[in-house]
């Protein structure tokens, strides 16, 4: 989890060369166990179901088990507004019990990319979660944004740190679930290695 003030830096495609607005949310939650007892539980496939809000209908397609390491492609399949969705994310970015990142590769976002985070703090681990992400939409992903993925995404957080913290002996109240304002800045295209 960034430092608090630090923009995310906008994704595009490759291809993509002009500013577009890219949102950033932030979520954080402290538990009272060492990252090396909290990252197994995220390394399993199986737990983003439990992590998942039941009004996703979210389901796993990859066959289990998965073997996460950086590059492990998932499947999976969900309901959104009524609308049935698939979506595929490749693991990023692999340093157990550090970090972790996936990316959407194909799904309902232009870009979605996923840096989770446990940062060992008084004697328990800060979970932390960035995700910079843009509707699609093109022009109109600003009104998508404001309409339906805002207010999603952030329940879908909220849910998730209510889970955690039940999991892992801590108090929910104390989870923070915040937007940053990433503004529009140059693209850095993940295809110059951009991505982080």
């Amino acid at each position: 989890m960034g430092r608090r003030g630090r923009g995310c830096i906008p994704v595009a495609s490759a291809g993509e060369r002009h500013p577009v607005k890219t949102w950033c949310l932030r979520a954080s939650l402290w538990v009272p166990r060492p990252p090396a007892e909290v990252f197994p539980f995220f390394a399993d496939a199986r737990n983003l179901g439990l992590l998942t809000p039941d009004w996703l209908s979210f389901g796993i397609l990859t066959p289990m088990p998965v073997a996460m390491h950086e590059g492990t492609r998932i499947d999976y399949r969900l309901r959104l507004h009524g609308l049935p969705l698939r979506w595929q994310t490749r693991i990023a970015r692999w340093e157990p019990p550090h970090a972790f990142a996936d990316e959407q590769l194909r799904g309902p976002y232009a870009v979605w990319h996923h840096t989770h985070t446990f940062t060992p703090s008084d004697g328990g681990t800060v979970l932390g979660d960035e995700v910079r992400l843009r509707p699609k939409g093109g022009p109109l992903a600003p009104a998508v944004m404001a309409l339906f993925v805002r207010r999603d995404v952030e329940r879908i957080f909220r849910h998730r740190a209510a889970v955690m913290a039940e999991r892992f002996g801590a108090d929910p109240a104390s989870a923070t679930v915040r937007w940053i304002d990433a503004g529009r800045a140059p693209v850095v295209s993940a295809a110059a290695g951009g991505r982080r």
